[in-house]
């Protein structure tokens, strides 16, 4: 393996191309957008569409694999590049991530349990799932749609035509409210032999539907995590996936786990491993999907990683003289809000 393709140039791209060097393994990146994060620290570029055939077959040319740093590559580019050169992850583990309903019924198909739920085309399916699985609940594109893009809370069934209406006719899925007690995270990683390797389960916390911080270890009890650790790998083994997938649970009264989403993707709730363990979620995505053992995701530090996003990026200063701060900033230009810009880990002795 010499030189390993990436499809999408942003900063999981960025960061697995620098993961990847590590290992003496040259990345190529394949985006639409000109001078993207990823492709400024990469061996070689091609800048076209996703659909863009011609170009697709020159980009597998130069590859020994293909794998992906954001989930909605169309599932077709994958399967075309996958006629010509290995792609991780599959084409059909993209098709059932990039829609929620194929997603949960999936994960409730092979007995991982999922807040209640209903496929939403019209008002009516609506009011009918309102009047099935509760008053509250949270609608959902089944498309698209991240760090709290394409949803609306609904607190009511008077809150239904004006959510349904935000969906602007796509169609959509209800989620039931899910009462949680805090919600966490499993980095989970699959080689071409089938070994499964998992990292620490993380605790998220959230604001405007966008992750703030991921707090390693998590705040949960031995069997609640052991079973967190047991659905990831039951989860990677059903989609015979390849690479690092991220599991978000919901964590209920009791210790009772609800998945909320799988990302087919190295995750922001994996950042901490960069600084937290010997080998990285990135580098270990690139052992997979490049058929090298995968390795020990043992954290030797327990960790806090922080999103810097939007005008966070004015603290760099005090952060780059903070006495064991680790900052990673994503070669981003305009400090948008809701943008995120980097990251920040800060590690301390582990308990435990």
């Amino acid at each position: 393996m010499t030189t390993l393709g990436i499809l999408g140039g942003g900063q999981l791209g960025r960061m697995l191309a620098m993961a990847a060097a590590r290992l003496g393994i040259d990345c190529h990146i394949y985006c639409p957008d000109a001078g993207s994060p990823a492709a400024r620290v990469s061996a070689a570029a091609t800048v076209a569409g996703y659909h863009d055939e011609g170009a697709l077959s020159l980009f597998a040319e130069a590859v020994d694999a293909v794998t992906t740093e954001f989930e909605n590559v169309p599932a077709a580019t994958a399967r075309f590049l996958a006629a010509r050169v290995p792609v991780h992850p599959s084409a059909e583990a993209l098709e059932i991530a990039q829609d929620r309903v194929a997603e949960k019924s999936f994960l409730n198909g092979i007995g991982i349990e999922t807040a209640p739920w209903r496929s939403v085309d019209t008002l009516d399916d609506l009011n009918a799932a309102l009047d099935e699985i509760g008053p509250r609940g949270i609608l959902k594109t089944r498309r698209l749609g991240y760090d709290g893009k394409g949803q609306v809370r609904l607190e009511g069934p008077e809150d239904a035509t004006e959510a349904f209406a935000a969906m602007a006719g796509a169609p959509a899925v209800l989620e039931g409210f899910a009462a949680f007690e805090r919600e966490i995270s499993v980095i989970a990683a699959r080689g071409t032999d089938g070994a499964v390797r998992c990292y620490e389960p993380g605790e998220n916390r959230h604001s405007e539907g966008i992750l703030r911080t991921t707090t390693v270890p998590a705040q949960i009890d031995a069997a609640t995590r052991n079973a967190a650790l047991a659905m990831a790998e039951r989860i990677v083994s059903a989609l015979d996936y390849v690479g690092v997938i991220g599991v978000e649970m919901f964590v209920m009264e009791g210790g009772a786990l609800l998945v909320n989403e799988i990302a087919p993707r190295v995750h922001n709730t994996g950042h901490w491993t960069l600084e937290g363990c010997a080998v990285s979620q990135f580098e270990q995505h690139v052992r997979a999907v490049c058929g090298l053992p995968l390795g020990d995701p043992a954290r030797h530090s327990d960790a806090v990683m922080e999103n810097l996003i939007g005008n966070d990026i004015d603290t760099v200063p005090a952060l780059l003289a903070e006495p064991g701060a680790a900052l990673h900033l994503y070669g981003k230009g305009d400090a948008r809000p809701g943008r995120k810009m980097g990251h920040v880990t800060r590690l301390r002795a582990r308990v435990g």
